[in-house]
């Protein structure tokens, strides 16, 4: 016996909007594993935590007993999506694609349970569909009703050009589901106009409309912005222990509970327990490192995770020094700014975010704080340099000799 309730909370948990709720309920309530649909275009070989938000969710489904299909979209990835672009998106080539495609099944089977999870790419059906078939495709939709796209509208209200190709996007993602004959699709809101497109479809195609599940876009570790590798604000899922550690523990408190509905796999009832042992007085750092241990764990090893916390312990009441550290030679003009020398060392982006991190006293030289913004270090000598809690150089800067004019006298 299903027990409908519980699987609608679990399904429900840290999700932005469920369509339609009464439809996904009466399929529960038949007692047969749902058909659950997540696309991804492969369009970057790595993945950031950012992107396990729906995997994750997956995995919930999973969990439940349900059938997840995870599709590769080597065809779409042709197009190029166009959500919440600016401006059309180059396409990617066949080989970037596959390439692409392999790194993505072997990230997200640290997540996903690989013998209960059906691999699925798009050209399977895409490329059999041929022209006549696509030309039926596009006769499903018109073009003011993809204006209504919020992209595509703001787009053709500034005069920026939408190329008739990216218009085939939703469509293509539309027909996936009647392909795969989804119950259920998940992606994250900026997806829900995709989404919808793949319950009218179904329609027209003679099947049941899926339900459609969306999920928030994650914010990153600055807790404004949503998690992303040009904004630096990422965790990406291949990168050390120490550092999914590390910037686990650099997150807000109040962050961390949004980090623990969307990437925990911890109960609904262990997170209400855990907030309540907050309010009673527990120390929030201990809750985080739970949630940093697990992160580790799962993209990693246990073992691992342990060491990490051990060498997060250790640096920070101990002092001691990664073992990681890079080992910097500089070649500045004397006398050198510490804020040049910080932005050359890869320590801060601009010398105006070096200024903001000694004045936040951020920055350190062989362990003393900072405080002075026209700081200068000397040649010739090496100086561990350390901003934050993560980050670390020691950087010893060579001697410029500058070149001086030569007057001859005849």
């Amino acid at each position: 016996m299903v027990d409908v309730e519980n699987s609608l909370q679990v399904i429900k948990r840290g999700c932005d909007e469920l369509l339609i709720e009464s439809e996904l309920v009466e399929r529960l309530k038949a007692g047969r594993p749902l058909r659950i649909k997540a696309g991804f275009d492969p369009t970057a070989p790595d993945i950031h935590l950012g992107h396990t938000v729906v995997i994750n969710k997956l995995r919930h489904f999973q969990d439940l007993g349900h059938h997840v299909m995870f599709l590769i979209g080597d065809f779409t990835g042709l197009i190029g999506d166009p959500t919440g672009k600016n401006a059309t998106r180059p396409p990617l080539s066949r080989e970037q694609i596959l390439e692409n495609a392999k790194t993505y099944k072997e990230q997200v089977f640290k997540i996903l349970d690989p013998e209960k999870t059906e691999v699925c790419f798009n050209s399977a059906w895409f490329d059999g569909l041929g022209a006549a078939g696509m030309i039926k495709l596009a006769a499903q939709h018109t073009v003011a009703r993809m204006l209504e796209r919020d992209d595509f509208a703001k787009r053709y209200a500034v005069g920026l050009p939408i190329a008739i190709h990216e218009f085939l996007y939703p469509l293509c993602q539309g027909y996936d589901s009647v392909a795969m004959r989804a119950d259920v699709e998940l992606g994250g809101t900026d997806q829900k106009f995709n989404l919808l497109v793949g319950r009218e479809l179904q329609k027209h195609y003679g099947q049941a409309p899926q339900c459609v599940l969306t999920m928030p876009l994650l914010e990153g570790l600055d807790g404004v912005n949503k998690m992303s590798k040009s904004l630096g604000n990422y965790i990406g899922i291949d990168e050390t222990p120490r550092e999914i550690f590390g910037k686990v523990m650099s997150v807000s408190d109040d962050l961390m509970w949004r980090y623990f509905d969307l990437l925990s796999f911890r109960s609904n009832a262990e997170i209400a327990a855990l907030k309540a042992s907050v309010v009673a007085g527990r120390n929030p750092r201990d809750v985080k490192v739970m949630l940093g241990q697990e992160l580790v764990a799962r993209f990693h090893t246990p073992r691992a995770a342990d060491e990490a916390l051990a060498e997060f312990e250790a640096r920070f009441r101990q002092g001691v020094l990664p073992d990681d550290m890079p080992d910097l030679t500089l070649r500045l003009e004397e006398p050198a700014l510490l804020v040049q020398v910080l932005k050359q060392a890869g320590l801060t982006t601009s010398t105006s975010e070096a200024m903001r991190m000694i004045e936040q006293g951020a920055v350190r030289a062989n362990g003393d704080k900072v405080s002075d913004r026209s700081a200068t270090l000397p040649a010739g000598e090496a100086v561990v340099l350390q901003v934050g809690k993560r980050k670390f150089a020691r950087v010893t800067l060579a001697r410029v000799l500058l070149s001086r004019p030569c007057f001859w006298i005849s």
